[in-house]
């Protein structure tokens, strides 16, 4: 991964949540982890709610008889989709302090893995991108909710539609646009 951007605090780690009204099919009910920040480089982050439905083993022979071997392969975005983004994260609920690892190698993981098993570690196929000026220019435009994770009860597991709950939990108006139809036509 490219390390030339800067990390933000602010930004960084941060939730960019699909607007209901966003129907690009690349990001339509997304919800993306904002990893790098910097406003005159852009952003970059992963999709953690498309789940591909296989493992790290069943996308590929080498990782047969690795640790890693079960970890479940996310659809991280549309740049790079050949690409095996490894990531890691941790929450500190009583400090309330989320500690993310980003675009790590597998032998950080594994060692990761097996020094605190609580840690969730998983592989995005592609990621998110943004240029110069192109993140601030589609917040502008209300494309997405900007959320800390902080705050939000974030479920992990794939029997909530994730999409639906941050909304439901940043703007619980918006949930009837969030349970609209796909094509109105049918309603």
């Amino acid at each position: 991964m490219d390390s030339s951007f800067d990390f933000f605090p602010d930004l960084a780690g941060s939730l960019l949540i699909a607007h209901p009204g966003l129907h690009d099919p690349q990001f339509k009910k997304s919800v993306v982890l904002l990893s790098a920040y910097n406003p005159g480089a852009g952003g970059l982050g992963v999709v953690i709610n498309r789940p591909l439905h296989l493992t790290l083993e069943e996308y590929s022979n080498s990782f047969s008889h690795s640790p890693l071997a079960q970890v479940p392969i996310y659809e991280g975005g549309p740049v790079g989709s050949d690409q095996i983004i490894l990531t890691a994260w941790q929450w500190f609920n009583e400090e309330k302090v989320f500690k993310l690892y980003f675009g790590i190698p597998e032998a950080k993981a594994v060692k990761l893995l097996k020094s605190d098993p609580s840690i969730e570690i998983r592989a995005f196929l592609g990621y998110s991108g943004w240029t110069d000026g192109q993140l601030e220019f589609e917040l502008q435009h209300h494309n997405w909710f900007l959320s800390s994770i902080s705050g939000l009860h974030v479920p992990c597991d794939e029997k909530h539609p994730l999409w639906r709950e941050i909304i439901g939990q940043i703007h619980p108006e918006l949930l009837f646009l969030a349970d609209a139809p796909e094509n109105p036509s049918v309603n």
